[in-house]
């Protein structure tokens, strides 16, 4: 005898809603993820039902090692957590020494820190605004025109610290060296030239239809719950939450500038990739004021002890604005030539908290667009 097969399943009544759903899985070598990094998503169709970030296969020990080598030869190791904002990255620790140890900066120190800290923003957002578009599938022109644009600043990176991305450049109670001569004058051209660049790249985003479709009221989030999850930077101030930590401590010189922080309204992609836009057009503001006013002098403090540093006792807490947010160290000094703590705060693993709830509910060819939107690099997710 033949049995025939019990097709009840089959029946509207009788389905399981969880069969119907597709577990897939992203990466690690995923083009759009950014770095070595995974997604797992739980799809119902193309829908995104559920979505885990995986991480930790780019994980270095960051900060074991700093635990176990003197202060000062922590410097190269801070180059690599964001990688493209290497200055930004030294900046943020030297701060957390100089408050441990009480070390002031001379003043042609400061307006060089700030001169590089928003040269490292603008090419950090170039960069942005060219991988976004490459995540909505538009490779190429996007990308290569930000590129072109932001070797122009890693030029000047190049000639002053020797390094185009890794430069290892500040020190505690000042900055390794001068700018080498013309220096200055280099950097205003770059600084005259990047309105028009902005000028089209804004004009290539909003007048693209497509690029409007697949940002505007995908992935938002609302100011309550981006404060919530401690959120910071261009992805908190999009949710209309007006928050730099450069107004908020005025860290370095930044209360001598006059300059605006842009908000959004939406918390969306859209708004987020206008963020950066707008915060480039005021970096400019303060780069053009800062070359101007650059006083003479020297560039690190005379008292300050870079190979034998022996901080006296206690704890700090230094933070900046880095292009990605709240970036932060946390040292613990038990006066050894090395911390008995070393902590980073690092603003990629942060504003990760949320990408699957800004994700749920979308196509799964969104969550590529949500993710370039965070801006993230994996050297600071895993350090």
């Amino acid at each position: 005898m033949i049995a025939i097969p019990d097709c009840s399943f089959n029946t509207t009544e009788n389905r399981d809603p969880a069969a119907e759903l597709l577990e897939l899985s992203l990466g690690p070598q995923h083009p759009s993820t950014h770095g070595v990094f995974r997604m797992n998503a739980v799809l119902d169709g193309e829908t995104v039902v559920r979505l885990q970030p995986v991480f930790g296969y780019l994980h270095r020990n960051h900060e074991k090692i700093a635990e176990n080598v003197s202060y000062l030869a922590s410097i190269p190791y801070t180059d690599r957590l964001d990688y493209l904002c290497s200055l930004t990255n030294n900046w943020a620790y030297a701060l957390s020494v100089e408050k441990l140890t009480g070390l002031d900066v001379p003043e042609r120190a400061e307006y060089i820190r700030i001169i590089l800290a928003e040269l490292t923003r603008l090419q950090n957002h170039t960069a942005f605004l060219g991988f976004l578009l490459g995540d909505m599938g538009a490779w190429g022109t996007a990308l290569m025109y930000g590129f072109r644009q932001r070797e122009k600043v890693l030029d000047l990176f190049e000639s002053l610290t020797g390094s185009r991305m890794m430069s290892n450049y500040m020190r505690f109670g000042g900055c390794r060296c001068d700018f080498p001569e013309g220096w200055l004058e280099q950097a205003r051209t770059v600084i005259d030239e990047y309105p028009e660049f902005l000028d089209e790249m804004e004009q290539l985003l909003v007048s693209n239809e497509i690029l409007i479709s697949r940002t505007q009221g995908v992935g938002a989030i609302s100011p309550e719950r981006a404060i919530n999850a401690g959120l910071s930077g261009p992805i908190l101030r999009a949710t209309g939450v007006d928050y730099d930590i450069r107004k908020v401590d005025r860290y370095g010189i930044y209360d001598r500038f006059s300059f605006r922080i842009p908000i959004g309204d939406q918390g969306d992609t859209y708004d987020r990739m206008m963020m950066r836009l707008l915060e480039m057009r005021e970096s400019l503001k303060i780069l053009k004021a800062a070359i101007d006013e650059i006083p003479d002098g020297p560039i690190v403090n005379p008292k300050a002890k870079l190979r034998n540093l022996r901080p006296p006792e206690g704890e700090a807490y230094g933070r900046i604005e880095s292009p990605k947010g709240e970036l932060g160290f946390y040292l613990i000094s038990d006066k050894q030539p090395q911390p008995y703590r070393f902590r980073v705060r690092p603003p990629s693993l942060i504003n990760l908290t949320l990408l699957e709830e800004m994700s749920i509910g979308h196509k799964i060819a969104d969550v590529m667009v949500i993710l370039g939107s965070i801006d993230i690099v994996l050297g600071e997710v895993d350090r």
